[in-house]
């Protein structure tokens, strides 16, 4: 079973369900995404797919795919992905991809990293240098982004290092934005308009972790991959540590909606956890 540490109370979420392997050999696993059409979606950076799990078996699903980094589906199911390799984010649909966003002011984003679709429509992603040169950048800082359901790009924020995963809580009155080079996630108050207010700590990852992909389930907890998964309550409190069979990188609910799945480096791995996940197959 995956080991628990901390807080004995995340043992009533995770229970005696072990890690399966869902799929292995790959570059770099990231972006898990469950499509409600009964399959997971997982991006490999190096090898520039997007691979489809389904049934037991796997294939590609896209290739090339940009280096796509994290997935989601939009309002009508239409995959949004951050692509590292020609740094935009895109949408398909009717079996073309298109471009939603690739500069800013004139200057080429740096490489969209995470992305998440709040109800009404609107994105919100992250733009780390990870997946560039110094030489090639041309923002001065890593910022975080909305694109509106018209179209419109708009930079929320620039005082991150390295802004990385980000989720909504239940209501989606406030924004989890990971810090990872500061090791830690802040929290944002987000208006109708998408504008972000109030940042604040949310909660520090313990010992070396570095928060990467996160979510949220259903009663606000959040789910912070960061060397293990590390959990906390709604309020910040941290409630315990899921060890990992390698280190995760982004995690995803998916099947019935309590299966938890994880991208962790050359892996896919699942497990079951007693609680339901937010996720768009879900909404």
């Amino acid at each position: 079973m995956p080991a628990i540490r901390f807080d004995d109370g995340l043992r009533a979420l995770v229970g005696d369900a072990p890690w399966e392997v869902v799929a292995a050999d790959f570059g770099f696993t990231e972006g898990p995404l469950w499509h409600p059409d009964g399959y997971l979606l997982f991006s490999d950076i190096p090898n520039s797919r997007i691979q489809r799990w389904r049934h037991g078996g796997l294939d590609v699903y896209r290739e090339p795919s940009g280096q796509s980094n994290g997935l989601t589906l939009d309002l009508a199911m239409r995959l949004i992905a951050c692509e590292h390799e020609n740094r935009r984010v895109s949408r398909e649909g009717g079996g073309q991809v298109e471009a939603l966003a690739t500069h800013f002011e004139g200057k080429r984003l740096n490489s969209p990293n995470d992305v998440v679709v709040r109800s009404d429509g609107r994105i919100f992603f992250t733009d780390p240098p990870y997946g560039i040169t110094e030489d090639q950048r041309e923002l001065p800082y890593n910022g975080v982004f909305s694109i509106s359901p018209g179209g419109d790009l708009s930079l929320l924020l620039t005082d991150f290092d390295r802004p990385n995963g980000l989720a909504f809580s239940p209501d989606e009155r406030t924004l989890y934005i990971a810090d990872t080079a500061r090791h830690h996630v802040r929290a944002f108050d987000a208006a109708p308009d998408g504008t972000l207010s109030h940042g604040r700590l949310f909660a520090e990852t313990r010992g070396d972790g570095r928060p990467d992909g996160m979510k949220v389930d259903r009663d606000g907890r959040l789910f912070v991959c960061a060397t293990t998964v590390q959990v906390f309550a709604a309020d910040g409190r941290p409630l315990g540590v899921i060890d990992c069979p390698q280190m995760p990188a982004n995690c995803a609910w998916g099947e019935d909606g309590s299966t938890f799945f994880i991208t962790a480096r050359t892996a896919v791995y699942r497990t079951a956890i007693a609680t339901i996940g937010i996720a768009p197959h879900l909404r």
